[in-house]
């Protein structure tokens, strides 16, 4: 059973730094690793694409351009989010979210248990 495990969350000052990862276990030694993205759900929000990663080209919220860059390691199946310039309306719940193929189960998207983020002075 494919899971993914987030780590890098917490209380940043405005302007702070954090990053975010996001490693996959319970692939086995065979597998690909398709899209990898980052959301977030704020308080009484619903959840949103921070951004993306494919074979082609990346994409960001409008929000996060400029300040966020997402990046990843197919051949492992973690994905990593750095955030710089951070503001407090990016105070949320960052979730992992990839698709990954393994011969038990397909192409299947799997969702991280989500990594609190915090900015405030």
């Amino acid at each position: 059973q494919v899971q993914l495990i987030e780590i890098g969350g917490g209380l940043v000052r405005p302007r702070g730094s954090l990053n975010l990862s996001c490693a996959a276990s319970g692939t086995g030694s065979f597998f690909r690793a398709n899209i990898a993205a980052w959301y977030r759900q704020a308080p009484g929000t619903q959840r949103e694409l921070v951004a993306e990663i494919n074979d082609l080209n990346t994409k960001y919220a409008d929000a996060v351009k400029g300040r966020f860059s997402i990046s990843r390691n197919k051949a492992e199946g973690t994905a990593f989010l750095q955030m710089n310039e951070l503001k407090p309306d990016d105070t949320a719940v960052y979730y992992c979210n990839q698709n990954i193929w393994t011969p038990s189960a397909g192409s299947t998207y799997y969702w991280g248990q989500g990594t609190q983020v915090t900015v405030s002075s």
